[in-house]
């Protein structure tokens, strides 16, 4: 459209130089001037009817600013002089929203939210003429407000904390519902920062040293009942060996003594009697005189005759 006025005014004010230059005697320039001016008037026409659509774009066709019902792909195309061509981005876009909010337990949060989004070519023509070209501003950035707000009022500030996922899940269910209101697709969402109040920070860190110091206590005596079970284990294996080792020592001296019980004979003992005798009688002591009587029983200096012997 600007081009379309600009060659109007060329072509008028060519006409207005040439009847000037006319009534003054200068025909000629003024013939020269008209020609001019029609060329660059039919040139700035010629510019107004080719519109160019980028890559990404879907080209909205509007005559003296109403919506036409067709639509232009990316490319070079020809139009009617006085239409004009708006270029709609159905590409996938990218916004970030810093947004204060409150927790269930009213704790102040500030969360950095992302979406990615993307307008499809079919809905560029309702967009515009529902919504407009600032279609971010007008629908989306609300949504986006709304959505955050409200989700995160669901949950505890703890919650928030331990449950991001599940929040990030949660608001973009949400956002996606009422942007689909407007044609607009929601392609991705993330929660890039969750930023609490410096007095909630240091209660939740003094929590979970807390926590921490709780699970080394318990981890520590779970240890010590380990190594108390395993001491008494090795006592116990150990008073369990020593036993078997006197149990078995103490019938190895009874077998041995049983052996050597059975192999015994009466004429082995004299004759190991015998072997160790030095040479003297026994004595006795008699009466007053306290004389030595020598007594010698000669059955136990000699082995007894077996009947084979004798």
């Amino acid at each position: 459209m600007p081009k379309l006025i600009f060659a109007i005014l060329v072509l008028v004010a060519g006409v207005a130089a040439c009847i000037i230059l006319k009534s003054k005697g200068k025909k000629t320039l003024a013939s020269l001037l008209m020609i001019a001016a029609v060329l660059l008037g039919l040139g700035s026409i010629a510019l107004a009817s080719v519109q160019t659509v980028p890559t990404g774009h879907t080209g909205v066709v509007t005559t003296f600013g109403r919506v036409e019902n067709t639509t232009l792909d990316s490319g070079v195309h020809v139009v009617l002089p006085w239409q004009n061509v708006v270029k709609m981005d159905n590409r996938v876009q990218k916004q970030t929203a810093e947004l204060p909010c409150f927790s269930s337990d009213i704790q102040e949060v500030n969360l950095t939210y992302t979406i990615n989004y993307q307008i499809k070519k079919s809905d560029a023509q309702t967009i515009y003429r529902t919504i407009g070209v600032d279609y971010y501003h007008t629908v989306i950035q609300p949504c986006i407000t709304e959505s955050v707000k409200v989700v995160t009022a669901r949950y505890t500030a703890e919650q928030l904390v331990g449950k991001r996922n599940e929040l990030a899940a949660a608001i973009e269910e949400d956002l996606a519902d009422k942007l689909l209101n407007y044609n607009i697709e929601l392609v991705s969402t993330s929660i890039e920062n969750m930023d609490f109040t410096n007095a909630f920070t240091d209660a939740v860190e003094a929590k979970q040293v807390a926590q921490q110091n709780k699970l080394r206590a318990e981890t520590e005596a779970e240890q010590k009942v380990i190594e108390a079970k395993a001491a008494a284990e090795v006592r116990k294996v150990n008073a369990d060996a020593e036993a078997y080792e006197v149990r078995a020592k103490a019938e190895a001296e009874a077998e041995a003594n049983r052996m050597i019980s059975e192999s015994l004979t009466q004429a082995l003992i004299n004759y190991t009697y015998a072997q160790r005798w030095d040479g003297k009688l026994p004595t006795v002591m008699t009466g007053e005189g306290s004389s030595m009587i020598p007594v010698l029983d000669v059955n136990q200096l000699l082995p007894k005759q077996t009947p084979e012997e004798e």
